[in-house]
């Protein structure tokens, strides 16, 4: 199955070229697709001199300004081609290398989403607030949506691409992550969880999300618990 790999950036110069090297260095059959949302800083030069130089299997498209991380995931998956859909951020938390369990935990049409748990195997901790805050945000789900994920702030969110689009993204930041997994759950889709690496950037390294985020997901899970949806049965 071909791998379409939606990278959000915003503000990524000093990560992003080692980012995509890693991703391009992964063995499988893949599409790389660069959603730059608005960046102010270098990565807008070393996005334009790959398009001078284009590289197969990847599209660039630009946001003029920044949305946030689920509208720029929205704009990728308009120009998604593969088979199933990654989410990759563009800094070097995630190993790209862990694709390949994922993608093996499609092993069955009935399979439609994966993820990628940072909590099915030892990892570094950026912080006691971070890690237990997401610890919070997947007990939150599986009592709400009757589950029992271990990582449902996990970035490595893997879908077949029909089931992604299915759902939509209606979100434009990091509710994406609330969103689709409530959806998914909603529609009674098993979400698989496999173990992956994890590597924690610090504040002043970059880390975007913040603690109110946190509290904008719990109110994305109970909202999609309780909203009347399209599809649901």
């Amino acid at each position: 199955m071909k791998l379409s790999v939606i990278i959000p950036i915003y503000n990524e110069e000093a990560t992003l070229e080692e980012l995509v090297h890693r991703v391009e260095a992964v063995s499988l059959p893949k599409e790389l697709i660069l959603v730059d949302d608005g960046s102010t800083d270098g990565t807008v030069e070393i996005l334009r001199r790959w398009e001078t130089d284009p590289r197969p299997e990847m599209t660039i498209i630009h946001h003029p300004q920044n949305r946030g991380k689920g509208a720029a995931i929205a704009t990728g998956l308009i120009h998604v081609t593969g088979d199933l859909v990654i989410i990759q951020d563009a800094d070097l938390e995630y190993d790209p290398q862990d694709y390949h369990k994922l993608v093996a935990a499609f092993d069955s049409p009935a399979q439609k989403v994966v993820y990628g748990s940072r909590n099915l195997r030892r990892n570094p901790r950026s912080s006691f607030s971070f890690y237990w805050g997401g610890r919070l945000l997947s007990w939150i789900t599986n009592l709400l949506y009757g589950s029992r994920i271990t990582d449902e702030a996990t970035c490595y969110k893997v879908f077949r691409t029909d089931a992604l689009r299915e759902i939509g993204v209606e979100s434009t930041g990091f509710e994406f992550c609330p969103e689709v997994t409530a959806k998914a759950l909603r529609r009674g889709w098993h979400i698989r969880e496999v173990p992956i690496s994890y590597h924690p950037r610090l504040w002043d390294e970059g880390k975007k999300i913040r603690w109110y985020d946190g509290l904008i997901a719990i109110w994305w899970l109970v909202k999609y618990r309780f909203k009347r949806m399209t599809n649901d049965e």
